[in-house]
């Protein structure tokens, strides 16, 4: 009976490690897949894949095999708990659960990376009709007012050449002010000018006579001067000689 036991233990361990195999396959191909479709889903370019069906249905077609693959492991298991309890068996009892627990570690391992897989994907192919959708609606709207944005742009580039035109005529108007201002100032000044000029003109006169006169008291100072020179002169050429 214990003979028999063994031989079942072992042949269950045999499954085991046969399905945690086969599951460890799968799941690295079902990663790739994930990994292939975010890559595709993280690209500037959104427009859907031409296979995108059929990544779909790989995906769905390998995460049903890979629960059936868990649904197994989990019966073997069960199994194997089951013998653990067996008569007979209780001699091993610490070393067959802890290789049960090991085998349980393993089945608990794969069945969390395949829900995060699958949940990745799910996100992942969310986003991708989110933004599918998104980008056909703005195509459409595109479409629909490519006519209108057309005028709207011709009547844009008039309204900047009215404005140009605008500004062109201020700068004109400023620069005729300014030489208006300059015009009168520099009649102003030669009005200034010839208003000084009729002064002078009107006082030359009064002017002239009077340098007249200061040359006829020169001229007389001259005298008076050169009369007491020759008086003196007189007097010293007679003292001389006497």
């Amino acid at each position: 009976m214990a003979a028999g036991s063994s031989n079942y233990w072992e042949d269950l361990r045999k499954q085991a490690r046969q399905l945690e195999t086969e599951l460890d396959l799968k799941l690295v191909s079902y990663s790739k897949l994930c990994t292939s479709y975010s890559c595709h889903g993280d690209g500037l370019d959104t427009t859907p894949l031409l296979n995108g069906s059929n990544q779909d249905r790989m995906f769905n077609t390998m995460g049903v095999e890979i629960e059936q693959l868990l649904v197994k492991l989990t019966g073997i298991n069960d199994k194997m708990a089951e013998c653990t309890s067996v008569s007979g068996m209780t001699s091993h009892n610490a070393a067959l659960m802890h290789t049960l627990q090991r085998h349980r570690d393993i089945l608990q391992d794969y069945t969390q990376e395949f829900h995060k897989t699958k949940g990745n994907f799910l996100a992942v192919r969310e986003r991708e009709d989110l933004l599918g959708s998104l980008k056909k609606e703005m195509e459409t709207y595109k479409s629909s007012s490519g006519i209108n944005n057309r005028r709207t742009e011709l009547f844009l580039k008039e309204h900047e050449h009215l404005r140009n035109s605008d500004h062109l005529l201020d700068d004109t108007i400023s620069i005729a002010m300014a030489t208006k201002e300059n015009m009168t100032s520099q009649r102003g000044l030669l009005k200034s000018i010839q208003s000084r000029v009729n002064t002078l003109a009107n006082r030359f006169p009064a002017i002239n006579n009077l340098i007249q006169r200061i040359n006829l008291r020169k001229r007389r100072d001259s005298f008076i001067l050169g009369g007491v020179i020759g008086v003196c002169t007189i007097l010293l050429l007679l003292y001389a000689f006497h």
